[in-house]
């Protein structure tokens, strides 16, 4: 099954990271309020980047890398995507 990371924009300038298997539907569960604690305070979040991974374990190892990133480094991800 293919998954993907993704980095969401919050309203505060802050990041979310995360995997899925349907990128915009979580971004939309996430702006609907049912996605992470995290970004139900920071509404509306925008989808600014997504990596495609081969399978669930793939995408979680990724995760676990990008949330490691700094605030820069997320934000140059990001902007590598425009």
């Amino acid at each position: 099954m293919t998954c993907f990371c993704y980095i969401l924009e919050c309203a505060d300038g802050t990041y979310y990271t995360g995997w899925t298997t349907d990128p915009r539907r979580r971004e939309a569960q996430h702006n609907d309020g049912r996605g992470a604690r995290y970004t139900r305070q920071r509404r509306p979040v925008r989808l600014v980047y997504v990596e495609e991974q081969f399978d669930r374990a793939a995408a979680m190892r990724r995760e676990r890398q990008l949330k490691n990133l700094t605030h820069a480094q997320k934000k140059a991800l990001a902007e590598s995507q425009r």
